[in-house]
């Protein structure tokens, strides 16, 4: 949606699926770089005030950018001949709660859209919105024009979601890391929460986490292949996210390797080894709204213990100093001592349930390498390590290589 051309383009694309004879919604996002000029506007006018009634205004501000894209878009389409209809989230409507520039959707009374669908209508829906109880607007926060889809999806109970975006498929990892890695056919909804929760940025963890609990079939496509691809080439290109494993993804062990690179580690030493102790040093660090990810505890002879964890870069200097300032003088603690440069390193897969040993291979792999690992992280289907982030590129290749992820799939 970064021009014109562009949007005349995802018009044909979406007038040929409707022509096929599916009924079709299409969730726009805003035009490139439209919500970041908007909210630019805002800080000039007021840098930094936090208060609900500010967030309640840029939320009225930012919708702006989906509806005139929304608009555009139906306007293309009905000059491609068909007839289409474009809704705000407010006009559906898609209920949320009143958490102003992060706010959940709710409901989504799917009447409107049904009947505009039935009469032979395409129906233009503006993502990232909706509204509260109270008739205000709201705003689902960055990349909430996905998790608007999946769940107009679910509302609808769509076939199938297709999200157009700047790649062609979920990969094993980044293909600017590792020339190799290779475009994946199909990933489990399991894989995907997780390759998103941990750093990678084809889909928002939000809108993965409603397609699972709504069940809805996703498929990452490009929007840059050339709108008149035919029909059912492109209904099998890209990289479908399905709940079925079967046995064909079982033989994958490891499916892909995600990293973050903007996390930070926070350390707080020698704390007293009592019970709580944990709540007493992150219950304020949650109060603050920082969210905690890694942690790790070192249990030391006399009495005391080593309390580490992992926050956001951009948390990291306003965790320290909460930390510095009122949890150590309470606790009685030796410092506090932090790290910016890190990351976390993960191997995803759902063969990891029937399959042992592949922890040590990835310790094994980063040993050779002569990585250190700091930190350990494990669930189910996957394993993270924080290390330094100088070795982050090394470690993903060197991982990648070792679970076979570069040869051809089967």
């Amino acid at each position: 949606m970064g021009s014109p051309e562009r949007i005349r383009n995802v018009a044909k694309r979406v007038a040929k699926w409707a022509r096929a004879g599916h009924q079709m919604v299409v969730v726009p996002s805003a035009m490139s770089g439209e919500t970041n000029r908007l909210l630019g506007l805002a800080g000039e006018l007021a840098p930094t005030p936090a208060s609900a009634a500010y967030h309640r205004e840029l939320d009225m501000l930012a919708a702006t950018g989906e509806q005139a894209s929304s608009a555009l878009l139906a306007i293309a389409l009905q000059a491609e001949g068909m007839e289409a209809i474009s809704y705000t989230g407010w006009q559906v409507p898609v209920r949320t709660d009143s958490s102003y520039t992060k706010a959940r959707i709710e409901s989504i009374d799917d009447q409107r859209v049904r009947a505009d669908l039935d009469a032979g209508k395409v129906v233009v829906i503006t993502g990232f919105q909706g509204i509260d109880d109270a008739g205000h607007i709201t705003t689902l926060g960055r990349g909430g024009s996905d998790t608007s889809a999946v769940a107009i999806a679910a509302a609808m109970k769509a076939n199938e979601c297709l999200i157009y975006t700047d790649v062609d498929g979920v990969y094993t990892t980044d293909p600017r890391v590792v020339p190799a890695a290779r475009r994946l056919h199909t990933v489990s909804f399991e894989e995907m929460l997780e390759m998103a929760s941990l750093g990678s940025k084809v889909l928002q963890i939000r809108s993965v986490e409603f397609a699972g609990k709504y069940k809805v079939p996703m498929r990452v496509l490009s929007s840059f292949t050339p709108w008149d691809i035919d029909l059912a080439e492109e209904a099998q290109s890209g990289t479908l996210i399905t709940f079925e494993e079967d046995e064909k993804m079982e033989k994958a062990v490891v499916s892909g390797i995600a990293f973050n690179r903007g996390e930070a580690k926070i350390s707080v030493l020698g704390v007293p080894d009592t019970p709580g102790i944990a709540h007493r040093i992150l219950g304020p660090v949650a109060d603050a709204n920082i969210e905690v990810d890694v942690i790790i505890q070192n249990i030391s002879k006399d009495g005391k213990a080593d309390f580490s964890f992992t926050v956001n870069q951009g948390d990291y200097q306003r965790a320290l100093d909460l930390l510095r300032t009122k949890v150590v003088p309470e606790l009685g603690a030796q410092e506090v001592v932090g790290d910016p440069h890190i990351c976390k390193v993960s191997i995803v897969g759902i063969g990891m349930r029937s399959h042992v040993g592949i922890a040590s291979t990835m310790f094994r792999v980063l040993s050779q390498e002569n990585i250190n690992i700091q930190m350990i992280s494990t669930s189910e289907i996957k394993t993270s390590v924080v290390i330094d982030e100088k070795y982050l590129e090394l470690a993903v290749r060197a991982l990648h290589t070792a679970f076979g992820l570069d040869k051809a799939a089967e």
